[in-house]
């Protein structure tokens, strides 16, 4: 081969750069190679995060091969989370479990693990309220017990799902109902006292001058709503 045949813009075998010859056309594109574990850890790696049921066809093509191999990877994979081994051992079952419904395959928590779970997404949650959470969270600890229409016609907006979200995180909770509109009243819980490091509600700062209208919440009638 001489050097002419290597200049700029041309390749060894004499086709210009960028262009392939008819062996690499027929080649196709190169093929996934897995990493250190393997077709295993690679649909691992795949089903831990995804947040709904992946088909087999799809993580077949992910890794590179043929769906009726996969499948029996996911039947391997969701035999030994349960506490199963290839030759008929046991090892200890995992908290986690693999799926397969709506059509794929899914990494879920064990049921017998829901409580502890529950108790992590509601009471650990870390996340900040939004503004929207902390005015109305504002409104109920001042104005405890209210419905969320009066705290509505404070806010002019709907509350019912920022509401919600209070009570999930244990920041209110339902105290009886208005004897006249006959609405869920809401106070403040003890964990909310805890958050702000105060003993009551009654060591809360005096701030009614900075909620308009607040002062005339005694005049609203909710059954007029």
């Amino acid at each position: 081969m001489s050097t002419e045949d290597l200049r700029p813009g041309t390749a060894a075998d004499g086709n210009p750069a960028g262009e392939s010859g008819p062996a690499e056309a027929a080649a196709g594109p190169a093929e996934y190679t897995p990493g250190p574990g393997g077709a295993r850890g690679a649909l691992e790696a795949v089903l831990m995060v995804v947040d709904e049921p992946v088909a087999e066809e799809q993580l077949a093509a992910v890794v590179g091969l043929p769906t009726a191999q996969v499948r029996e990877l996911l039947h391997e994979l969701a035999r030994e989370y349960d506490g199963y081994t290839r030759d008929g051992g046991t090892l200890p079952v995992r908290g986690f479990e693999l799926r397969q419904l709506a059509g794929g395959w899914r990494v879920y928590s064990r049921a017998a693990y829901s409580g502890i779970v529950s108790q992590f997404v509601v009471d650990g949650q870390t996340a900040r309220l939004t503004q929207a959470a902390l005015e109305t969270l504002a409104v109920i600890a001042y104005r405890q017990p209210v419905s969320r229409a009066r705290v509505s016609a404070i806010r002019g907006v709907n509350v019912d799902s920022v509401v919600r979200t209070l009570a999930q995180r244990g920041l209110i909770e339902e105290v009886g109902t208005d004897p006249v509109s006959g609405a869920f009243l809401y106070r403040t819980t003890a964990y909310f006292l805890e958050r702000l490091g105060i003993g009551s509600v009654d060591e809360l700062p005096q701030i009614a001058q900075h909620l308009p209208g607040l002062e005339n919440l005694h005049d609203f009638d909710e059954a007029s709503l």
